[in-house]
């Protein structure tokens, strides 16, 4: 009697599984309206309902390091109608907050990657550096005393400079904000020399004169600044610091559920008008070829920042 109601239960299931998507799809995004993040998965969730024959419903949940609104997708089921919306954090999170309450790796099933978004190296005119070797130069004179802004302990301008520092061999004085405008702000006004920025954020700074572009943190140049070189082609080989934002989905959820899904993003990530209006952003849409791709490069983020963390000493504000 056990066994045949587990095969009607496999059965139902597959069946489900089969018929995916039968009713609207939830995508919780646990951050704040109007970032970059919610912006990216709003329109990239719109094109993806074409493809699939369903609305994608957009719920947020904002919280401190998306905690709440990732909790929340880590304990429902598995069954492709609630997914979660995700950025770098999502992989930074379980390293730096003690009580995360997930594991981005077991608790969540890879669907796709969405978008990448480079940063930029830029510095107050005053500086006297015009390219990478020359600001570390300037560091290693001057160990400890260079400074560099950023939006607050862990946020992606300081884990940039860390890992830079690292590769570079220098060290230079964090200075942490309350915040990306504030951080700005003094960069400009030559209170603290240079800093790790969005590009959507600096970019009209660089092209009126008032910031200096050293470099992208891609490896390949962006072509909103095509004369603007990566910090590798600058001597620091295999240096990367991209900030991203995907789609996962609780663990368990079927194999071609997590494929209907990706598909999907793939689909919607190619429509050119959207593609346009993403770069103008400085945001590269981009899908991942496939699942096993999407979870191995999840895995990679968090083992490396987590060793990141442990060297630096990282921790949560």
């Amino acid at each position: 009697m056990r066994a045949a109601f587990l095969a009607a239960i496999v059965f139902w299931s597959a069946l489900a599984a089969a018929q995916y998507p039968a009713k609207p799809i939830r995508i919780i995004v646990p951050v704040a309206a109007g970032g970059n993040q919610e912006i990216t998965i709003r329109a990239v969730a719109e094109e993806m309902s074409k493809t699939l024959g369903q609305p994608l419903i957009i719920e947020a949940r904002p919280s401190a390091s998306a905690l709440l609104g990732t909790q929340l997708v880590a304990r429902s089921a598995p069954d492709g109608y609630t997914v979660l919306s995700v950025s770098t954090t999502f992989a930074r999170a379980a390293t730096l907050v003690p009580a995360a309450g997930y594991d981005p790796v077991r608790d969540f099933a890879a669907v796709s990657l969405v978008s990448r978004i480079p940063q930029i190296l830029v510095v107050n005119p005053s500086l006297p550096a015009h390219s990478v070797p020359e600001l570390i130069a300037l560091a290693k004179a001057k160990p400890g005393e260079l400074a560099y802004a950023s939006s607050g302990i862990g946020s992606t301008g300081h884990i940039a400079a860390e890992l830079f520092s690292r590769r570079a061999g220098i060290r230079m004085l964090h200075v942490p904000y309350k915040g990306n405008a504030q951080s700005l702000a003094d960069v400009l006004g030559g209170q603290v020399p240079l800093m790790f920025d969005q590009m959507s954020t600096s970019l009209a700074h660089v092209k009126a004169g008032r910031l200096r572009a050293l470099g992208v943190t891609s490896r390949a140049r962006s072509p909103l600044v095509p004369d603007v070189p990566t910090i590798e082609e600058q001597g620091l080989a295999g240096f990367e610091d991209v900030t991203w934002t995907a789609l996962m989905a609780p663990a368990g959820t079927p194999r071609n559920v997590l494929e209907r899904l990706r598909s999907a993003v793939a689909t919607a990530v190619v429509a050119p008008e959207l593609r346009s209006r993403f770069l103008e952003r400085a945001i590269e849409l981009q899908a991942s070829a496939s699942l096993e791709e999407f979870a191995a490069f999840v895995k990679h983020e968090v083992a490396a920042f987590a060793q990141l963390a442990r060297e630096a000493n990282l921790k949560a504000e």
